[in-house]
């Protein structure tokens, strides 16, 4: 135990200090938040349709994308995506040729066509993005998915059983630019554009099939255009007009969509369809924004984020340096809190359509983010300032503003959800999109649920006597998986979801010996790796079940592990094999450290927080420490 509480103690040491001389000086943090090749595709092919002079970043993302190929011609979203991914292979090799630094003779680009070509051709990709992607610059058709679904559904009233904010606030801001898009049937090719004809196999371009109940969302659709009053042609034109003005609505003030390089990409192209000059500022300063995003991979290479993540990395150091001893009265904790208190929101936005008559109070995840706040960037700022609240009114304000927003935010249900309550319609899920079951809804979640519940718990003072708390607790409860595990839907994956629940749980109250806590507790201990740590592939998202990596990752070793210190009153043999694994992957430097452990899109999108490395384990160490230090 000794031995164990002295490695901890100077993983600790080293760990602040190497963050503390990371601190910006304007009080915030900034870690690459890196989302595989998809934005590096996209990017070089929308700089070559507009021709933008910055030769520098579009050389730099080829290498990036090339680099990232894999032996048998793919690219993979994660390591171990065994056969590869075919919506990946498509943007990337697209994106090559357009660069102009990959010919068509190349190897590399013959690998990847031989691959593309052995998966169907780019007729069998699944990604809607990808799809869009295709469509708008002339490679194949606009997916029926897509321009079945008519303009004027962002014309019906929020009393119509579909409605344009029935949708989440994600789906919303990128199938509005698919929307015009495909009514208008854009199709850009530009001298000298790559000619994918060669990878598309007509043998594989069939009818595309509708999941279940997607007739019946269209019949809805269909009958609510119907009830509009006017002339259809007028109605029609008004509702373009509406989906223009909801992108422009949405712009930040660093010109991107909603502060995501995905949706901002996707607006410049719905520009150009409703002919938007290629100089226009709306799109020049677009530009800048994505520009603005670059990062460095964790192959040391550029790469474009989807989002940055300086708010939400900010608000986690912040409280995580305080968990590990560092005081409210140190400079870098000052500077940290003066920073998130002025990213706090005072916009009411599209949030509020189901939260109405709330006084805005919440974070989002980006520092150009100011109209689309989240549950858990503001309960991850709302720890980060929680100490500074008690002293200093300035924080005291900004505390009471966050819990009210926090509050209002809980689900019909009792669980949270991240961006807007009650979205959760079945039927948006039909959608014949792929992934529109985690897309178009918002609805609550464990990890949301969970990490709400342990910031009201440890943080604001209540407990199961609270309605709020008791409500959260019976959703939990009630959607525990039968082998004790949850699921996360922004975290890889049921160890995430599981992590969220038992400190969430445990935090309000529910005794360590509640059956739902102990049967938790006793799936994360069935899946430890014999080396002591923990891992989960991303297959887990896509599956809906928990699929081992087979190997240890950092951050999910410390999401057990600080569940199990939340309901240990001991530490067993098994957390102090897992605390020296744990210890020893912070000294590594190999797949199992850059492993994408942030979900997104399941199928489609992963992320690797280059700050959970240091977030996550100086979180559980301090934990131990603090918990088992003095016995």
């Amino acid at each position: 135990m000794s031995h164990v509480l002295s490695t901890i103690d100077k993983e600790i040491s080293r760990m602040t200090t190497s963050l503390l001389q990371q601190q910006r000086q304007d009080g915030s943090w900034h870690f690459c938040f890196e989302n595989g090749t998809v934005i590096d595709a996209y990017v070089i092919i929308l700089f070559r349709i507009l021709e933008v002079p910055n030769e520098v970043l579009i050389r730099e993302l080829h290498d990036r994308i090339l680099n990232e190929q894999q032996q048998d011609g793919c690219w993979r979203l994660y390591a171990d995506e065994e056969g590869g991914n075919l919506s990946a292979s498509v943007e990337a090799y697209y994106a090559l040729l357009y660069s102009g630094y990959s010919q068509s003779t190349d190897e590399p680009i013959q690998r990847a066509k031989q691959y593309i070509q052995s998966k169907g051709g780019i007729g069998k990709v699944s990604s809607i993005l990808t799809k869009a992607i295709l469509a708008a610059t002339g490679q194949m058709k606009w997916p029926l998915s897509i321009s079945m679904i008519p303009l004027e559904i962002l014309m019906f009233p929020t009393y119509f059983p579909i409605n344009y904010f029935e949708f989440s606030g994600y789906s919303r801001v990128h199938l509005t630019p698919m929307l015009i898009m495909a009514d208008l049937r854009f199709s850009l090719t530009v001298p000298h554009a790559p000619d994918l004809s060669d990878l598309t196999d007509l043998r594989n371009v069939a009818d595309e099939s509708t999941a279940r109940g997607y007739q019946e969302m269209q019949d809805d659709i269909l009958s609510g255009r119907s009830r509009l009053l006017g002339n259809p042609r007028h109605i029609h034109n008004t509702a373009r007009t509406k989906a223009e003005q909801f992108m422009i609505e949405r712009i930040e003030s660093d010109g991107t969509l909603y502060s995501y390089a995905s949706s901002t990409i996707l607006m410049i192209f719905a520009l150009l369809a409703l002919k938007y000059d290629k100089q226009h500022p709306l799109i020049t300063k677009a530009i800048t924004g994505l520009t603005a995003m670059q990062c460095r991979s964790s192959g040391g290479k550029t790469t474009i984020q989807n989002s940055p993540s300086t708010v939400w990395d900010t608000a986690l150091i912040t409280y995580v340096l305080q968990e590990a001893s560092i005081t409210d009265d140190h400079k870098s904790i000052q500077l940290a809190a003066s920073y998130l208190s002025s990213h706090q929101q005072d916009k009411t936005a599209d949030w509020s359509v189901h939260n109405p008559n709330t006084v805005p109070g919440g974070w989002g995840f980006s520092e150009s983010n100011t109209i689309n706040p989240d549950v858990d960037d503001t309960t991850a700022a709302l720890r980060a300032i929680r100490s500074l609240s008690t002293t200093l009114p300035t924080f005291q304000k900004s505390w009471n503003r966050g819990l009210n927003w926090v509050l209002s935010m809980q689900n019909k249900d009792g669980g949270w959800p991240a961006f807007e309550k009650n979205t959760n319609k079945e039927m948006l899920t039909w959608l014949a999109i792929d992934g529109a079951k985690s897309a178009a809804t918002d609805p609550s979640e464990a990890d949301l649920t969970g990490r709400t519940l342990e910031y009201l718990g440890n943080f604001a003072g209540l407990d199961t006597k609270h309605e709020w708390i008791k409500r959260g607790t019976k959703w939990l409860i009630r959607n525990q998986e039968k082998d004790g595990s949850w699921y996360g839907r922004w975290g890889v994956c049921y160890i995430y979801g599981t992590w969220a629940a038992l400190t969430g749980l445990t935090a309000v109250g529910l005794p360590a010996s509640h059956d739902t806590v102990q049967k938790g507790a006793k799936w994360l201990l069935s899946i430890q790796n014999s080396d002591g740590g923990w891992g989960e592939s991303c297959q887990s998202d896509r599956l809906l079940y928990y699929v081992p990596l087979g190997e240890s990752t950092p951050s999910q070793t410390a999401w057990a592990l600080d569940a199990l210190i939340a309901v240990q009153p001991k530490p067993t043999p098994e957390m102090n094999q897992g605390i020296l694994r744990l210890i020893a992957s912070m000294h590594e430097n190999d797949w199992r450290t850059t492993y994408p452990t942030g979900a997104g899109l399941p199928g489609n999108f992963y992320s690797h927080y280059h700050s959970y490395t240091y977030i996550w384990p100086l979180l559980t160490l301090s934990h131990y420490r603090s918990k088992y230090g003095a016995s």
